[in-house]
């Protein structure tokens, strides 16, 4: 047992050999060793994988390991096991899978895409790359607009729910978690789709599709398009509510002010939880 102590301190203590690897555990070639990897439990792999992404400069190195750890037992997050899997020792095949995993990270792969799916607003999504991952900012604007439709009465003579456009809809995070929490809703979601269905065209960095955040020199582009169709599309005091930039709102507000003939205001801003204007709520004129 003494021994074992002193080869697990050297695993998981970050010492380093002559090629600046820690020793007796290799980070890109390492493969469990039958006498160990039955010994290894999912609390000492998460501490030695958080060791790992830290010293790569990986980005939540500790919450990284976690949920990959997680994964591969079963789990959503890794708070969520049972306490007893939490020492139980790992079987070589788990270790194999993390490391797998892991080296994914290691290339600053988003943990969305290496696990993936992801949940938002209580839905599991698969996540592919380069599809926009959604962001956790993102279920506040589908709280807003939750918000909004409890508040209104039902319009006279109206069936069924009200009857949404989700614009560039990615994973359709927002179109899919609107439509489970208002099922008597019609859901429209579009997307140019050109780059959801080109798989292999990654980005270096963020593996995400640079062109879904491309809104033009002030990022204007997309949001004029849609205003610009808006009063087309929505009925007397009809809304729109878009995620934006926080550099938007005024933006918007000026550009909105320059175009009386679409008869849309913003009537609201709403805040991120970074205290960010995040969130823009714009509305037609009821007459």
């Amino acid at each position: 047992m003494k021994l074992w102590g002193q080869i697990l301190w050297t695993l998981l203590s970050g010492s380093r050999g002559r090629r600046g690897a820690p020793q007796g555990w290799a980070l890109n070639s390492w493969k469990p060793c039958s006498s160990l990897s039955g010994r290894l439990s999912a609390t000492e792999v998460v501490s030695h994988w958080t060791q790992v992404f830290e010293q790569r400069g990986i980005p939540e190195a500790q919450e990284s390991s976690e949920y990959i750890v997680a994964h591969v037992l079963g789990a959503k997050t890794f708070q969520s096991l049972r306490p007893v899997l939490w020492t139980k020792p790992l079987t070589p095949k788990q270790l194999q899978y993390i490391q797998e995993l892991c080296s994914h990270r290691l290339q600053r792969m988003p943990v969305q895409y290496i696990l993936g799916e992801w949940d938002f607003q209580g839905l599991s999504l698969k996540m592919e790359p380069p599809v926009f991952i959604p962001r956790p900012e993102t279920e506040e604007l589908v709280e807003w607009v939750l918000e909004e439709v409890a508040q209104r009465p039902p319009a006279v003579g109206a069936q069924g729910g009200p009857l949404i456009l989700e614009v560039g809809c990615g994973s359709g995070a927002i179109a899919l978690s609107l439509l489970s929490q208002l099922p008597e809703s019609q859901v429209i979601a579009v997307d140019k789709g050109e780059a959801a269905v080109r798989l292999t065209r990654k980005n270096a960095q963020s593996y995400e599709d640079l062109v879904a955040l491309d809104g033009g020199e002030e990022g204007m582009d997309i949001i004029t398009c849609i205003l610009t169709l808006a009063p087309r599309l929505l009925n007397a005091s009809g809304s729109i509510f878009l995620e934006v930039d926080p550099r938007h709102p005024e933006l918007v507000s000026s550009w909105l002010q320059s175009r009386p003939d679409l008869r849309l205001s913003l009537v609201a801003v709403r805040k991120d939880f970074c205290g960010r204007p995040r969130f823009l709520h714009i509305q037609k004129s009821a007459a």
